[in-house]
Parts: structure tokens; C-alpha cells; sequence
């Protein structure tokens, strides 16, 4: 694995008491996700066996819970820093409920659209109920989130998080566009990343912190902590598509290749191998195309660089972060860009 240095030790502010160091985020976050998926099966009342079903599978719990950890603990952080508050509001856990449904609801549109036939271990919607159905049970767990979301009854929030929904969409177009200007090509891809990935954990710490603090300069902390983290996020994960075996990591790898996708490793790569150019522009659909350019990428240091990218994202991070007043889930989320950064899976 590339190397990184500890990027928890260049910021951990010199003042935290030693006890409140190297959170475990998980743990930290445990307690206010308890009965997280049973919260959203409730959100989901739905009517019909086969569609309740459809809805439940990704809702099983195996999850790692990765988004609402960072909301949750994004949202002690603001209070904290706001008044000492060491409680979570129940709005601030609904935006929790309500991230991970929208993740969800776009994990299953992103499985019709790419076809997948295995998501975290498992057979895609898709692929059991077929297409059609597929496409109807992302729009229900959608509609089903936007009533969570309107039960809040905050206007700002609303504005904020269906901003999400739009941008879920806008990255969707942008990634089934290519750009045919190689120097256009990279601004392309991170605002792809930003769009797909980013701007869901971005918003959603932008929302807790809204509700939490009325200070719009620790909503602009919470924002970009979010983007960058959620930017990192995605870099790691076009990583181990190169990197990983694809038992461990749940999906098949080379996934993005063979879906004509270039990604970080394969754009710094074709810096060195510039016949890659043409490969990218056909989207790798010749014969032979996906594993010459899988090839180039393990030969260049596509990987190594993208590497890099994803730590000066989470040092950004980091730095964002650091701004709040010291508190365990401060360094919780400074602890989690380094988690980010050396996840296998």
C-alpha cells in the first residue's frame, strides 16, 4: 500500500485532554445509530409485500453505516462547539435516516443504470425483481425520505438536502458524458466524484450544523469537512477498484473500467501511457480494451497518485475540522480521514 503519514498527529490540537484522542468513530457513533434500519423500515410502511421486500434488502443492517456515523457525529460536534450540548436532536438523527435512504435509493438506480449484478456481497435489486421494479423501489424509498425530510419542517434543511438530490442526478449525466479535451478531463471527474459522492455527506453535515448552530461560519466547516472527506472517499474507492481482489471487496473489480468509466487511476496513467487516450474515448469497448488499460494502470503510479489525491483531500479535511472547539467527536472525524484513506474494502 502507498504510504501516508499520520495526518491525525499533524493536527490533533495540542490542547485536547489525551482521553479524547484517536475516537474510534464507530463506537462513538454507536449509540445514536442504535435502531437505525429499523427507524427506516418504519419510514418505509409500504402496502404492497413484494415492494416492502425490495426495500428492506438493502436495508438489512450489514451495512457499515457510513454516512449517518458521520452526520451523527458531525452533529455533536456543532452542538458541542455551539453551547456544550452533548445530546443529538431528533432532527439531527431524521437527516441521519434521511442520508442513508437517499444513498440507498441512488445505489439501486446506480445498479439499473450500470446493470451490476453483485452490490456488498450480494445480488443487486435488479438482478432478483429485474429492471422495471428496480427502478420503482429507488423512487419509493426516494419519496419516502423526501417525507422525512419535509416532516422536519425547516425550510433551509429541505433547500439543503434536496440540492442533494439534484446534484445525485447532474453527477448521473456527467458520467455517462466523456470529455474529449484531455486537460478538461480530470475538472470532469472530481466534479463527477463531487456530485455522485460529496455533496450527500457535505450537505448532510451542512444540515445538522444548521440545526444546531446558527453560526453560518461553522456551517461552512461542516460543508466542506463533508466534501473533502466525501471527495477522499471516492478516490479510495476508484483505488481498490484497481487494488482489490473482488471477494474482499463485495463487488467485482475492474467494475468501472468495464463500464467504459475512467476513473483517477486511468487519467493519471494516460499521462504516461498516452495511447490510453483513444481507449478512454471509446470507452474501453474494443476487445482486450479493459484488461491493457487495467494493465497500464498497475505499470503507471495512477494508483500511488490518486493516493495522494485522497490524502490532500482528507488533510483539507482535517484542517477544516479542526477549526471546532476540541471534543471527542471532533477528533472522532479526524480520525475518520484516516480511515478513509486506509479502508480495504
Amino acid at each position: 500500500r502507498f504510504h501516508h503519514t499520520s495526518i491525525s498527529h499533524l493536527f490533533s490540537c495540542s490542547k485536547t485532554v489525551s482521553d479524547e484522542k484517536y475516537q474510534d468513530p464507530f463506537q462513538l457513533g454507536r449509540k445514536d445509530l442504535k435502531n437505525l434500519y429499523e427507524d427506516i423500515k418504519k419510514e418505509l410502511l409500504v402496502s404492497t409485500a413484494e415492494l416492502k421486500e425490495m426495500c428492506d434488502y438493502y436495508f438489512d443492517g450489514k451495512g457499515k453505516a457510513f454516512r449517518p456515523m458521520i452526520v451523527v457525529l458531525m452533529a455533536r460536534a456543532c452542538n458541542i462547539h455551539h453551547n456544550n450540548s452533548r445530546e443529538v436532536q431528533a432532527s439531527q438523527r431524521s437527516v441521519a435516516i434521511i442520508a442513508e435512504m437517499i444513498h440507498t435509493a441512488s445505489l439501486v438506480h446506480d445498479d439499473v443504470i450500470d446493470d451490476a449484478n453483485s452490490r456488498r456481497g450480494k445480488m443487486t435489486v435488479n438482478q432478483i425483481w429485474g429492471e422495471r421494479k428496480a427502478v420503482l423501489a429507488g423512487d419509493f424509498i426516494l419519496s419516502a425520505a423526501s417525507v422525512a425530510l419535509a416532516r422536519i419542517g425547516n425550510t433551509a434543511i429541505i433547500s439543503v438536502l434536496t440540492q442533494v438530490i439534484e446534484d445525485l442526478v447532474r453527477g448521473e449525466f456527467l458520467q455517462l458524458g466523456c470529455k474529449e479535451n484531455e486537460n478538461e478531463r480530470f475538472a470532469h471527474y472530481l466534479e463527477k466524484t463531487f456530485k455522485k459522492t460529496a455533496s450527500l455527506i457535505a450537505n448532510s453535515c451542512k444540515a445538522v450544523s444548521i440545526l444546531g448552530c446558527p453560526d453560518p461560519k461553522v456551517h461552512e466547516i461542516a460543508y466542506q469537512y463533508g466534501k473533502n472527506v466525501g471527495i477522499a472517499f471516492q478516490l479510495i474507492d476508484d483505488v481498490l477498484d484497481f487494488t482489490s481482489c473482488a471477494d474482499h471487496l463485495g463487488k467485482p473489480t475492474a467494475a468501472d473500467l468495464k463500464l467504459g468509466l475512467a476513473t483517477g487511476p486511468v487519467l493519471f496513467a494516460c499521462q504516461q501511457f498516452p495511447e490510453m487516450n483513444a481507449m478512454i474515448m471509446r470507452r474501453f469497448s474494443k476487445p482486450g480494451d479493459v484488461e491493457r488499460a487495467r494493465k497500464y494502470v498497475l505499470q503507471s503510479d495512477g494508483v500511488q497518485q490518486t493516493t495522494y489525491l485522497a490524502q490532500r483531500y482528507c488533510h483539507e479535511a482535517t484542517r477544516e475540522i479542526s477549526k471546532l472547539r476540541p471534543s471527542p467527536e471532533r477528533e472522532a472525524l479526524i480520525q475518520l480521514t484516516e480511515m478513509v484513506l486506509t479502508r480495504d474494502k
